[in-house]
């Protein structure tokens, strides 16, 4: 899941730090990113699924110092507050899922 065309990283939206970052010597970093670019196209689909538009909302892969896998949700604050709406909508109100 990469988007629509070629720089869909940077589409709309200004993502700090995804180009940028401090790298160890012996560290594996491919792995981690690999684990979580595999969850961040799952959440992508997911999205698109739902009505949203990665132009304004996507799951970015990245690692951690360590090189552990981490996905970002990077996206404008509207955009943000009607997903948070939607997963509050497939809540029992207490924390759980309905």
């Amino acid at each position: 899941m990469t988007g629509s065309g070629e720089g869909w990283l940077s589409d709309g939206l200004d993502v700090p730090g995804a180009d940028s970052g401090l790298w160890v010597s012996g560290v594996d970093y491919m792995t981690g990113w690999r684990e979580a670019r595999e969850a961040a196209d799952r959440l992508n689909r997911a999205l698109l699924g739902a009505g949203f538009e990665l132009s304004a909302v996507r799951a970015v892969a990245s690692t951690n110092e360590d090189g552990c896998g981490v996905v970002r949700l990077a996206g404008w604050p509207g955009v943000v507050e009607r997903l948070a709406q939607l997963l509050e909508s497939h809540t029992d109100g207490h924390g759980g899922a309905v």
